[in-house]
């Protein structure tokens, strides 16, 4: 029999975050309840790769004015044989969606996190997220790295053990990756959709800008022959689609979440520093 889990408000809902934190240490935004100006918005999907005692990706859907967090222990993998664990977290509030920044050591989740990817989500035709409450959830991601349909599946919990252990796959579609080619998708080195930084950058406090600058550096134009013009103009377009990609998703949450216009702007300010 399906579980059902009482209606709790977004204000309940994230009551669990904000007394796990001080928010007088970490830079990590106070779970306040947004009011979305957009009614017709499709909700927002965020994966944020977090350096904690134990290197994982969070998953974050929004539902009913929370993002659902799931600790993804491997990463996501585009390859449908490949079924990766998903343990439930505690719900996290909108603002986070844009989170980047160093945990210190001794609060919660200490460890530098990065967003990994963002972009939209919404269930499958004739489904709604309330299915999630029924121990499943069949999905539609929209992102700049992660596309297609997914899958989340709760296990049956074992005798002692606390907390929820989903199960996250990729469904075999358009986006998946060949049968048999294993997981296409990289991790290593991986850089911010939102700032362009890795992990280590954001640990050692570089900006946004030089992190764009370090991985485009210029060439002299009397050293420049034909393939490295090209190479430069195509590295070029890459940075200029990541850019206009963040500047979308920046302009996006702004008008849906006009609350988190003043965190952005800060942490935009803390960036061009």
């Amino acid at each position: 029999m399906a579980r059902k889990s009482a209606v709790t408000s977004p204000t309940d809902a994230l009551a669990t975050y904000n007394a796990k934190r001080d928010f007088a240490r970490t830079p990590e935004p106070a779970g306040t309840v947004p009011t979305r100006s957009a009614k017709d918005a499709l909700p927002i999907f965020v994966v944020q790769q977090h350096q904690a005692s134990r290197l994982h990706w969070d998953l974050r859907l929004e539902v009913d004015g929370v993002l659902k967090s799931w600790a993804v222990t491997k990463g996501p993998s585009d390859d449908p044989d490949d079924k990766r664990l998903a343990v439930r977290t505690e719900d996290h509030p909108m603002a986070y969606a844009t989170f980047e920044g160093v945990i210190p050591a001794r609060e919660y989740g200490g460890g530098t996190m990065l967003v990994w990817d963002s972009g939209s989500w919404t269930p499958i035709p004739g489904k709604t997220a309330d299915t999630l409450d029924e121990g499943h959830l069949h999905f539609i991601l929209n992102g700049s790295r992660l596309h297609g349909e997914w899958m989340l599946i709760r296990l049956k919990p074992r005798p002692g053990e606390h907390g929820e252990n989903w199960l996250l796959r990729k469904v075999n579609d358009s986006f998946a990756a060949p049968k048999g080619g294993g997981n296409r998708l990289s991790f290593d080195g991986a850089t911010s959709v939102l700032s362009g930084r890795t992990l280590d950058d954001i640990a050692r406090g570089v900006t946004a800008g030089n992190a764009v600058e370090k991985t485009t550096p210029k060439t002299p134009a009397t050293s420049a022959k034909p393939t490295t013009k090209s190479r430069r103009k195509s590295a070029g377009s890459a940075g200029q689609r990541r850019r206009s990609f963040r500047r979308c998703w920046r302009r996006r949450l702004m008008v849906c979440h006009p609350e988190m216009a003043g965190s952005m702007r800060s942490n935009m300010m803390v960036i061009a520093r």
